[in-house]
């Protein structure tokens, strides 16, 4: 019987090709446990979205006023409001905490690049510390226009 598995091929060549694809199996439902368990923490969470007023402003001097919102329409308080460069380009980032009404003022002074017609501000949402908020997705931009009078 010793003798059979000595000249049996078959299960020398088999074995590795079997310890492969259990390897991968294994690796493959560890992921899918990995993301079951990541998606648990993610399920308590709101992620949050920006109302600016006005949504479009001229290349120039402008204020900005920021509602940020829940996905049900409720205003938040004590988050962080940052609006960054986009196509349009601003001379620092500009920060603003949201009052007890959930809004914030942002004083923007865009610019476009030449031959640029429109371009937009980025605005980011650090959410408030313990409120089960995050911000993970793409938020409302604000769109600057150049001035078309001259």
């Amino acid at each position: 019987m010793f003798e059979r598995f000595t000249s049996d091929e078959r299960a020398i060549e088999g074995l590795p090709v079997r310890l492969v694809i259990a390897l991968v199996v294994g690796i493959a439902s560890l992921s899918v446990m990995m993301n079951t368990i990541g998606g648990l923490t993610a399920l308590g969470v709101t992620e949050l979205d920006v109302k600016p007023q006005p949504e479009v402003i001229p290349e120039g001097d402008g204020e900005v006023t920021v509602t940020v919102v829940t996905p049900e329409g409720e205003a938040v308080s004590n988050a962080t409001v940052v609006a960054k460069d986009g196509t349009a380009t601003l001379s620092e980032i500009r920060p603003a905490k949201t009052g007890p009404n959930g809004t914030a003022t942002l004083q923007l002074s865009p610019s476009l690049g030449p031959n640029q017609k429109e371009g937009t501000v980025t605005l980011d949402v650090k959410p408030p510390a313990g409120g089960g908020y995050t911000d993970d997705r793409e938020n409302t931009k604000v769109l600057v226009v150049a001035d078309q009078s001259s």
